[in-house]
């Protein structure tokens, strides 16, 4: 028996987790309590989860009925079907073991001069009494990360040409539209019409050019980016990944790897220039320590994406209660991010409070949990605590403008309403 949830048409449902995602979800919860369920477009039914015990109930289960390729489905004519985001059961767990190598321990690490480079020459550009919008900035900074440290890209020439590639089919896939898109139509349709592939086909193509490129060097095995490192990847039958299993996880890099952190970033500066005790403190901390925790307290407040979801295989009870085949169940971060007998003054922009304690397994899940937990969950924080710190050795920056800065969807993601608007002190 599903839970109770909001008797709108799942027109009017889609509309407001659409537009108003995080107000959305309050509303149910504070109606219906920390299980319930929602329609939305042409998605399975959800069933809301809000509660650590019973996150832990799905991340600790089996994933042979809970499937997360099958919850992630939306994102398939963004990444492709051999996306091991959308993998489930042994087909998963082959691509997962050939992708971990590269992001593990010392190897992530190896990128930290890259990291530092790439940033301190974006907060170098930065002159006094400058306003912008410093989230297209972060985009272009964690793009300029992924395409050398990911895509092994080095000269100037195939950076511009792939930058500005990747940079269109971005902006151009994460319009509000294509989300209404995908939920009128559903992923499946949208992919088999190919309705984004004209927007998409450019980037596929240099990605592509790159594979072959990367198989083709005599340098391959002395080279250190993840591309590389993939393309001699062998599974437990020796076999490699081929070059569309190859692409479609590039792919994934790309739209996971570098519009989740970019958008990551821009909420850290969004709320750092709002709470200038915090910022204070990012700059006089000559450890990363303070830089890690505003990383962690900015996915708590402003996760970028507010659910994860597991499809059911068959019937299944999780909270109690027994669900049946096809309905998909979803821990919601926005939520559990918020509850106030977990983390005091749930809304409040405290860093501090990841100083004091580490993040929970089942408290703070922005990047998942389980077995499917993000690939690239530590690289990203990683990435965002050097950057942090490049920021907070540049100039101060301000708000500009008054008030509070709205959450506005970038297709699948929740990203700062007015691109995180700053000024350069003078």
């Amino acid at each position: 028996m599903l839970p109770d949830g909001p008797s709108l048409p799942r027109a009017a449902q889609t509309l407001a987790w659409i537009t108003r995602p995080g107000p959305f979800l309050w509303r149910q919860r504070r109606r219906y309590g920390d299980v319930f369920t929602i329609r939305l477009g042409a998605e399975p039914t959800l069933v809301i989860l809000a509660d650590p015990d019973h996150v832990r109930e799905v991340f600790t289960g089996d994933p042979a009925v809970l499937h997360a390729g099958e919850g992630n489905r939306i994102l398939l004519p963004f990444v492709g079907p051999k996306s091991v985001l959308l993998l489930d059961d042994g087909e998963h767990l082959r691509q997962r073991k050939l992708l971990l190598p590269p992001f593990h321990g010392e190897r992530m690490r190896a990128y930290a001069d890259l990291i530092r480079e790439v940033a301190d020459a974006e907060v170098a550009g930065w002159r006094p009494g400058a306003a912008f919008q410093l989230a297209p900035r972060m985009q272009a900074l964690t793009l300029q990360v992924i395409m050398r440290a990911v895509f092994g890209v080095r000269e100037t020439r195939r950076l511009d040409t792939l930058g500005a590639a990747l940079t269109r089919v971005l902006d151009a896939s994460t319009r509000p539209q294509i989300l209404a898109m995908l939920a009128l139509l559903g992923p499946d349709r949208v992919h088999r019409r190919g309705l984004l592939r004209h927007s998409q086909s450019p980037v596929r193509a240099l990605l592509l050019e790159e594979i072959h490129r990367a198989r083709r060097a005599a340098d391959l095995a002395e080279r250190d980016d993840v591309l590389a490192m993939l393309a001699q990847a062998r599974d437990e039958q020796g076999a490699a990944m081929d070059d569309d299993e190859l692409l479609d996880e590039l792919v994934t890099l790309l739209v996971a790897g570098h519009e989740t952190t970019a958008t990551a970033l821009a909420w850290a500066v969004e709320r750092l220039v709002r709470h200038p005790e915090a910022d204070a403190r990012l700059r006089a901390d000559e450890t990363d320590a303070y830089a890690r925790a505003v990383a962690h307290e900015t996915l708590r407040l402003r996760p970028v994406i507010p659910i994860v979801a597991r499809r059911l295989t068959r019937p299944y009870t999780v909270a109690g209660r027994e669900l049946p085949r096809g309905v998909a169940v979803a821990p919601c971060v926005w939520l559990v991010h918020r509850r106030e007998d977990v983390y005091p003054e749930p809304h409040a922009f405290r860093p501090e409070r990841f100083l004091e304690a580490r993040p929970g397994t089942y408290t703070w899940i922005p990047f998942g949990g389980g077995v499917r937990r993000c690939l690239g969950a530590n690289f990203a924080l990683f990435e965002m605590t050097e950057v942090l710190r490049a920021i907070a050795r540049g100039p101060r920056l301000r708000a500009v403008g008054d008030g509070f800065e709205p959450v506005r969807r970038r297709a699948v993601t929740l990203t700062p309403g007015r691109r995180t608007a700053v000024a350069v002190a003078g």
